[in-house]
């Protein structure tokens, strides 16, 4: 079965998928005309992914721009503040974030900082009036994500979560490709992300600031995506984890294999590791053929093939860029974001239901 160019622009087009249990729309939809106020977002914590990707990717934006900055190092302070032209009342510490309530200038703070402090900078930013947008993972525990969503319900403020695949256009294709049955219904999923890891001495292998970890920094791609290729939740989960350099991974897991359980009787089968190169991809069997991704998660390059040799190549995107888009025209147009802290909820159950099954050798249920 062939699919048409048509029904592949129907799909990025339209909000069909808006009933499943995971929204996935496409970021290409947007406002006739870009605003005469643009969305003003502080980047609180101004690491290399602030640096090299989202700080740049806020120059490419249609309705936002970087208004201001909150760091704890007054070096980068000053490098942002000659670099990006941003004046000194817009910068701030993580002592003063409350101050931010005064300001006019920001109206989202874009959560950069380690796994376990999003809930404490997230709580901050609401208390001060502001709209969250907060990496992932959301948190590092399911009582600390609630906090976050509590807090900003509170406060009337909306909070996404940074899953920026949701905007890419590979993964809504083989979303269709799913959902429509291209190759009949799918049976298995198989995806897998990881790196080496680096520094030893580095905040994503200690427990208390990464809440675990390569399912917690990039595992987290592959569970993600068999949500959404799916849409639907995990019915139950089994794992186990695996440790070859027992001092650089003394708090945080090497490497980690589980196995998830969908109602509708697909079964993904997926693996992270911080000591193994070539994981980057996923896989869809069907009954009527396959699919498959590699690379499926990176910032650029994104592509994949078919079972019939048609190529999965759609245009490549800045996805931070159409991440940080959509959720300022969600709050120019007070409407809902389809990455919501629910979103990010649900990752993080699921990843303590496999580190539970990881721990316990049992097989965990999650209905």
């Amino acid at each position: 079965m062939k699919a048409t160019n048509q029904s592949r622009r129907d799909f990025i087009k339209t909000t069909s998928l808006a009933a499943a249990s995971l929204p996935f729309m496409s970021a290409l939809s947007s406002c006739a005309q870009t605003p005469d106020r643009k969305i003003g977002f502080a980047l609180a914590g101004l690491g290399n992914l602030s640096t090299n990707q989202i700080a740049p990717a806020l120059q490419k934006t249609k309705f936002c721009r970087l208004a201001g900055i909150v760091t704890g190092h007054p070096q980068k302070a000053a490098a942002w503040k000659a670099q990006y032209n941003i004046p000194d009342k817009n910068i701030y510490n993580y002592d003063n974030m409350e101050q931010m309530a005064d300001n006019s200038d920001i109206d989202v703070v874009y959560v950069v900082t380690p796994n376990g402090l999003h809930a404490e900078h997230t709580i901050k930013s609401a208390r001060a009036g502001k709209h969250v947008l907060s990496e992932k993972p959301m948190e590092v525990s399911v009582e600390k994500c609630q906090q976050m969503i509590d807090e900003c319900k509170k406060a009337g403020k909306q909070l996404a979560i940074g899953y920026r695949m949701h905007f890419e256009p590979n993964s809504l294709e083989c979303i269709r490709l799913v959902r429509e049955k291209v190759f009949g219904s799918a049976k298995i999923i198989d995806a897998a992300f990881g790196f080496r890891i680096g520094d030893p001495t580095q905040w994503r292998l200690k427990k208390d600031l990464a809440g675990g970890g390569c399912l917690m920094d990039v595992g987290i791609y592959a569970l993600n995506a068999s949500r959404y290729l799916t849409g639907e939740e995990p019915v139950e989960v089994s794992a186990f984890t695996t440790v070859t350099d027992p001092v650089k991974f003394s708090q945080v897991e090497e490497s980690i294999s589980w196995q998830s359980k969908f109602p509708g009787g697909i079964i993904a089968r997926c693996g992270s590791s911080y000591n193994a190169q070539g994981m980057a991809d996923f896989k869809v069997s069907a009954d009527g053929g396959w699919f498959k991704m590699d690379p499926a998660f990176s910032y650029h390059g994104n592509h994949g093939v078919r079972s019939d040799g048609q190529e999965i190549n759609l245009s490549d995107i800045d996805q931070f860029a159409a991440e940080m888009d959509d959720f300022a025209q969600c709050i120019l147009e007070n409407r809902p974001t389809r990455v919501p802290g629910e979103e990010g909820l649900r990752d993080v159950k699921i990843m303590m239901a496999i580190y539970e099954s990881a721990r316990t050798g049992k097989t965990v249920s999650l209905a």
